[in-house]
């Protein structure tokens, strides 16, 4: 299954939400509302990723990853409960994204000519002018 594939598919059933007060300034409704929301996934016994992507995910993501094996993503930046819940399901699919994509291999360059004698060079020079430093002798 691709990544895209992936991420289109329904997680909802697998995710556990919780709200509570957010801290932060705000006034009364920061101290009344419960806006604050955190995303719960249990990745060890998610059925919609294989256990190649579950290891992924817990390789990468470890200390967001609590004792139980649930994966916690809070959101409180948004005033409403709903807002909030949604930026916490963005943030999964984004942090799915970036767990999941292999990174492409290093192609090793070998320097040019010109780009050697260029460094030479520059060397050449930088050790002159430090050379050039020391205490001059008038006698």
């Amino acid at each position: 299954m691709t990544l895209q594939e992936l991420l289109k598919q329904d997680f909802s059933t697998e995710f556990q939400f919780q709200a509570s007060r957010s801290g932060g300034a705000g006034g009364q409704n920061v101290n009344k509302v419960s806006t604050k929301v955190e995303l719960r996934f249990n990745v060890a016994t998610s059925s919609l990723l294989d256990d190649n992507q579950k290891e992924l995910i817990q390789k990468k993501h470890k200390n967001q990853i609590n004792s139980a094996g649930e994966l916690i993503i809070v959101s409180q930046e948004e005033r409403t409960q709903l807002r909030n819940k949604n930026t916490t399901i963005k943030k999964f699919k984004e942090l799915l994204m970036k767990a999941l994509t292999i990174p492409k291999k290093r192609i090793k360059v070998t320097p040019t000519a010109g780009m050697i004698a260029e460094r030479l060079k520059n060397k050449k020079m930088a050790s002159d002018k430090k050379s050039n430093r020391g205490r001059i002798d008038f006698e």
